[in-house]
């Protein structure tokens, strides 16, 4: 049992906790394996959200980067970030704030996949004489938007953009539901594959130079061959989560982030726990509820990060948590005023329920990270 500092008892739970040795950890593995395969990684900072976190991420300034928000994009342009994709479909009411970054010389690129959202884009640039920078959204895996590698509508939508077209984009949002190594290399072949069959259709039809990005945390851990791939992008990766660990890519181990809760009462009956983390503090994603190993809201250890086999928070109301003890365990071995930790199912999820993060640092001090809200 390792020992913790003291200050993270004493602060006011329900807090988020990270772990820097094992957020530096997680990050300069996945960089090195996928430039060990020929690409290069654009971090996802939606996972986080913070400058602070942008630091470890990106070696400078003009280092690629993905965001899911503009309120991302505004924030970490006026730290001088200047290389942002926007991998989420640009909606025509937002391209007055992305021209507004491009003015400022910020290379913001939007992502799209629809002829009305073509329109759009080249009806402002053309009212406004503004330039865009905008990836094709691919669909590699039916999960959720983009267009299939074999339409047509992929020449059609870059031939339309004409000069604003940058590249392909896709997400194996897919390999979420893979649980072993060899579904989860098929499923990143799968990924890389579909952006290739779309760039062949470009070039067939004399669209050449497009950048190609693709990825998921499970593909970029499992993907083997990159070096057609201009970028790979992962988010997750720097924390990972419950689902993560349930499909394959990381053990309980590499888990950066957890709440830290205080037991506030016992129902002695039922044998339960009460904790004052409910579903404001943990998020109410479920998204181990359909994965083989289900951790309800959350796994539970103890404040030093040991694991208690068989413990998650079962069920959550806003601010409260309910800990049903199975064998082997009993109310009074776990006193009021005691504090454990939580394993979160979704990091992107339970990190968007704080304002500010709490971070265990290498040599065990204390620092604190100010998330970036809003869209």
């Amino acid at each position: 049992m390792s020992t913790i500092p003291d200050w993270i008892t004493q602060l006011d739970t329900p807090y988020l906790l990270i772990d820097e040795a094992k957020l530096k950890s997680n990050i300069s593995y996945l960089k090195q394996r996928v430039e060990a395969r020929g690409s290069h990684l654009r971090p996802h900072l939606k996972t986080l959200r913070t400058l602070e976190a942008a630091e470890y991420l990106l070696s400078n300034k003009d280092s690629p980067a993905t965001v899911s928000t503009l309120a991302e994009a505004e924030a970490y342009a006026r730290a001088g970030y200047t290389n942002l994709l926007y991998a989420v479909g640009i909606a025509p009411a937002k391209l007055k704030r992305v021209a507004a970054l491009r003015q400022q010389g910020i290379n913001l690129q939007i992502l799209l996949d629809n002829m009305a959202q073509v329109q759009a884009v080249t009806q402002f640039a053309n009212q406004f004489e503004q330039d865009f920078s905008v990836f094709i959204e691919i669909d590699s895996d039916d999960h959720r938007g983009g267009i299939k590698p074999q339409d047509p509508q992929v020449v059609t939508l870059a031939k339309e953009l004409g000069p604003h077209f940058t590249g392909l984009m896709t997400h194996a949002g897919g390999s979420y539901a893979c649980n072993t190594a060899t579904a989860l290399r098929a499923f990143a072949e799968q990924e890389c594959n579909a952006v290739r069959q779309a760039e062949k259709q470009l070039n067939d039809a004399g669209i050449n130079s497009c950048v190609t990005s693709v990825g998921s945390t499970p593909t970029a851990h499992f993907g083997e061959e990159f070096s057609d791939i201009s970028e790979v992008r992962a988010g997750v990766y720097t924390t990972f989560d419950l689902v993560m660990k349930n499909i394959g890519v990381c053990d309980f181990s590499d888990i950066a982030m957890s709440v830290v809760t205080t037991i506030i009462g016992h129902n002695k009956e039922k044998n339960w726990l009460l904790t004052d983390s409910g579903w404001m503090a943990l998020s109410r994603d479920r998204g181990t509820a359909s994965q083989d190993n289900d951790y309800a809201y959350g796994q539970v250890c103890k404040t030093d990060g040991t694991f208690l086999d068989g413990l998650c928070v079962n069920s959550t109301s806003q601010e409260h948590g309910v800990i049903e003890l199975g064998d082997g365990y009993h109310p009074e071995d776990f006193p009021v005023g005691q504090q454990l930790r939580i394993l979160p199912n979704h990091a992107c999820a339970t990190a968007a329920m704080h304002p500010v993060y709490h971070v265990l640092m290498s040599d065990r001090s204390h620092n604190t990270w100010q998330r970036i809200i809003g869209w």
